[in-house]
């Protein structure tokens, strides 16, 4: 990937306004530094005047996975600490679990590309970030999210070269879908991700990959938000398939991350072009399992 470093460096301030870093905070970041969320974190940091402290018990902030923060719920924190999370969904569930701890909880979406979009409390809580304009490419439905703002990459190289971020109209994405929900006082920002790929436990889930071993029995699969593993995989089947046939195909997929966790039979909504609305099944499954 390609930047200038004014597309972090102008990003440095407004992170450091809404985090609430300045020169007396220590920052912890547990995440190995080639991951771009905690690299990021620490150059932010430096350029505060902040310290980077090892210990989260040393810490007035750290910036980590909801994962991550999911099992640091489990141990003494320090008076006052100020967590961020990105790197996955948030679920607003572990958010106010988290806060009731006496944590405060920041969590934002963004991309390597296109680094800052969207900054909240939790996952449905995501207003554009300072800077930034966000749209989709359906202003009335779920839509490919796109953004404008100078914090975006210059180019990313693929196999067939260098290709720039922004199109011809200066606007970049990365395939990631969501809508815009206006409120009193601007837009919010619900991101519904690629539904053809699903983070489970830091793990990269392609659904083409398991639909392929699965197809014989008309299994659909869809990532729902879980609060330790981010997200969980799903086997969605039609009503009156006998779902037995499908578990034992599933043997053959890697346990913990490929292999469906859960199993439930609903219909299958569909588009208006008569597809299957991938989006529609994923809330119908999410209701199914609440």
């Amino acid at each position: 990937m390609r930047r200038t470093a004014a597309s972090w460096r102008d990003s440095f301030a407004p992170y450091g306004t809404l985090a609430g870093i300045d020169g007396d905070a220590r920052v912890a970041v547990p995440g190995p530094l080639h991951a771009t969320m905690n690299l990021f974190a620490v150059v932010q940091a430096e350029w505060s005047g902040a310290s980077v402290v090892d210990d989260v018990s040393d810490a007035t902030h750290v910036v980590l996975t909801p994962a991550q923060l999911d099992r640091m719920l489990d141990r003494r924190l320090p008076d006052g600490l100020v967590a961020v999370t990105a790197g996955d969904r948030l679920p607003a569930s572990l958010a106010a679990r988290a806060a009731a701890t006496g944590l405060t909880v920041h969590h934002y979406y963004g991309a390597a590309e296109l680094s800052f979009v969207a900054w909240g409390r939790d996952a449905d809580d995501l207003r554009p970030f300072p800077g930034v304009e966000v749209r989709t490419d359906d202003s009335d439905a779920v839509g490919v999210i796109r953004v404008r703002s100078p914090y975006v990459a210059e180019a990313v190289r693929d196999a067939e070269g260098w290709r720039p971020v922004r199109g011809d109209d200066g606007w970049a994405g990365v395939g990631d879908r969501g809508r815009l929900v206006p409120t009193p006082d601007g837009v919010r920002l619900l991101v519904d991700g690629r539904p053809d790929v699903i983070v489970t436990g830091g793990a990269t889930v392609h659904v083409a990959d398991v639909e392929a071993i699965l197809a014989p029995f008309e299994v659909l699969v869809v990532g729902v938000p879980h609060p330790r593993l981010g997200a969980l995989v799903v086997g969605a089947l039609p009503p009156g398939v006998d779902p037995a046939p499908a578990r034992t195909a599933a043997r053959d997929l890697p346990p913990g991350s490929h292999r469906p966790r859960r199993w439930v039979s609903l219909p299958r909504p569909l588009t208006t072009q008569g597809k299957i609305d991938r989006v529609e099944l994923r809330r119908a499954v999410e209701e199914a399992l609440a």
